[in-house]
C-alpha cells in the first residue's frame, strides 16, 4: 500500500504542552480546507507523533477461497467479526461497491488504487517511538502496515480475490514473528494506534477467510507487546486514552477475552465524560477517573478554558486535530461495543452529538468569540468522524446540521496513517 502519501496529523507536543499540528488531507476532490496551514497538499513521508510524553520468511498464505468464511464461532459471547464492522456492515458496503452507488464507488476506488497484493512489511523487534517522532525507529511503519493489512483485508471483502487476503496475513505475520516491544516516551501512544489497525485487519481476516495458520502467533503478539500496555489506560491528554481504549476493546474481541473487554468499556465510560463537557457536569468537567485534578490544576489540564458550554473539550483549545481524533477513537470504540451488545451510543449520544456539532461549526467559518480559548482556535479536524455521525444521524436519527454539511465536504476519505482509514467506505449511510 502507498502510505507515504497519505497523512493526516503531523506533530504534537508533550503530555500536556500546547502541540504544533499539520493535517493533511487525502484523497477527497474538493475537500473544504480550514483557514491556515494545517493542511498541505502533497506531503509524503512519515508524520511526528501526537503527544511525546522486510518480513521474516515462513509467513503462511490465506488460501482463501472465493467467498467469505463464516469465521470463528461467538464462543466466548463475541460476534465475528465485530470489530468496528459486523457482517452486516461488510455486506452492506460491499454491495454498494458492487452496484457503482457513490460515494461508495470512489471511495473503494481510491483504496483499491493505492493497495498492492505485494504483502510488503517493514517489522522491528523494538518499535521505538519518541515525541515529536524523534526518534521514529519503526512507528509510522507499524502504523502505516497495520492499516495497509487492513486496506487489504476490505479490498479481499469487496472482491474476493485471494491475492489481497493473502497480503494482509503476510504483513501480519512479519511482524508476529518480529515484534516484541514498544519503547519510548510515545511507546503508550503508538500501541494504541498501531493495536486499533492491526485488530481491525486482524479480526476482518480471521472471521473471513478459511485458513490462517499463523493466527495463533498474532494473538500472542497482541497479548503480550500490547495489552499490559492498554490496560493500564493513560493519564496524558484524552486523546491518547481513548485510542488506547479504541485497541483495547479491539484485540479484546479478536482474543475473545471479556476481562479485557469489561476493562475497555470501564475507561470509555470513565474517559467520555471528562473529555467532552455538558452543562448537566455542573460549573467545571468531570476529571479524569483515579486522575483527579481541581481548580488550577485542571484549568491547565483544558488549556486554560475557563468558560464552559455544551460540547466544549478537553483538547479544544489545544487544537481541533487532537480533539478530533480523541472523538473518532471514542465512536470507533463505541461502535465495537454496540456490535458486542454493549450500547455506549445510547449512554453518551447527547454529549458526542455536542461534541461534533461544536467543533463542526467553527470547522465551517463560524466567528469564535472571546471566551473560547481566548478567541482563537486551531482548525483542522481532517477526514474523520463519518462512524460518529453515521451512529448519530443514520442510525439514532440525531440531527446534526453542521457535522453532515462538513463531512459532505470531505468525502470520500482514505487514512490519517494513524488509526483509522476509509470510513466513507465502510461508514458512510450504513443503517446494518
Amino acid at each position: 500500500m502507498n502510505r507515504g502519501t497519505r497523512i493526516w496529523l503531523a506533530a504534537g507536543g508533550a503530555l500536556l504542552t500546547v502541540g504544533a499540528l499539520a493535517l493533511v488531507w487525502t484523497n477527497a476532490p474538493g475537500a473544504l480546507r480550514p483557514a491556515g496551514t494545517h493542511w498541505a497538499a502533497g506531503a509524503s513521508g512519515s508524520s511526528a507523533d501526537d503527544d511525546g510524553s522486510a518480513g521474516p520468511s515462513g509467513s503462511a498464505s490465506a488460501s482463501a477461497s472465493a467467498s467469505a468464511s463464516a469465521g470463528p464461532s461467538a464462543h466466548s459471547g463475541f460476534v465475528h467479526p465485530g470489530v468496528l464492522l459486523d457482517r452486516a456492515q461488510l455486506d452492506f458496503m460491499r454491495g454498494k461497491v458492487q452496484a457503482g452507488a457513490q460515494p461508495w464507488a470512489s471511495a473503494y476506488n481510491a483504496l483499491r488504487s493505492s493497495a498492492s497484493p505485494s504483502g510488503a512489511a517493514t517489522p522491528r523487534a523494538d518499535v521505538d517511538c519518541g515525541s515529536h517522532s524523534v526518534p521514529d525507529n519503526g512507528c509510522s511503519d507499524e502504523r502505516g502496515d497495520a492499516l495497509a493489512a487492513y486496506g487489504d483485508a476490505l479490498v479481499w471483502y469487496v472482491t474476493r480475490d485471494n491475492r489481497y487476503a493473502d497480503a494482509a496475513i503476510r504483513i501480519m505475520d512479519a511482524w508476529s514473528a518480529t515484534l516484541k516491544t514498544h519503547t519510548n516516551s510515545n511507546a503508550p501512544l503508538q500501541t494504541g494506534w498501531a493495536g486499533a489497525g492491526w485488530a481491525k485487519a486482524a479480526e476482518l481476516i480471521r472471521s473471513t477467510v478459511p485458513a490462517w495458520p499463523n493466527a495463533g502467533r498474532f494473538a500472542a503478539m497482541l497479548r503480550s507487546a500490547y495489552l499490559p500496555v492498554l490496560l493500564q489506560g493513560s493519564g496524558a491528554n484524552g486523546n491518547w486514552e481513548l485510542i488506547m481504549t479504541d485497541a483495547l476493546m479491539g484485540i479484546a474481541v479478536f482474543l475473545d477475552d471479556r476481562t479485557s473487554f469489561n476493562r475497555a468499556v470501564s475507561l470509555w465510560r470513565g474517559r467520555v465524560p471528562a473529555y467532552i463537557y455538558l452543562k448537566s457536569d455542573g460549573p467545571a468537567p468531570k476529571s479524569p477517573p483515579g486522575r483527579a485534578k481541581t481548580g488550577a490544576s485542571l484549568t491547565g489540564y483544558w488549556f486554560g478554558q475557563t468558560t464552559f458550554v455544551d460540547g466544549v473539550a478537553q483538547e479544544t483549545c489545544r487544537d481541533f486535530g487532537h480533539t478530533a481524533m480523541g472523538f473518532n477513537a471514542a465512536f470507533h470504540a463505541a461502535e465495537t461495543a454496540r456490535i458486542q451488545g454493549v450500547d455506549l451510543w445510547g449512554e453518551q449520544k447527547t454529549r458526542l452529538a455536542a461534541g461534533l456539532e461544536f467543533h463542526a461549526s467553527y470547522e465551517l467559518g463560524a466567528a469564535v468569540p472571546s471566551w473560547l480559548c481566548g478567541g482563537h482556535v486551531t482548525l483542522g479536524t481532517g477526514g474523520y468522524w463519518e462512524v460518529g455521525y453515521n451512529a448519530l444521524h443514520t442510525r439514532l436519527g440525531m440531527d446534526l446540521p453542521n457535522t453532515a454539511k462538513l463531512l459532505a465536504s470531505r468525502r470520500p476519505v482514505s487514512s490519517d496513517n494513524h488509526s483509522s482509514a476509509y470510513e466513507t467506505l465502510t461508514s458512510y449511510a450504513n443503517p446494518a
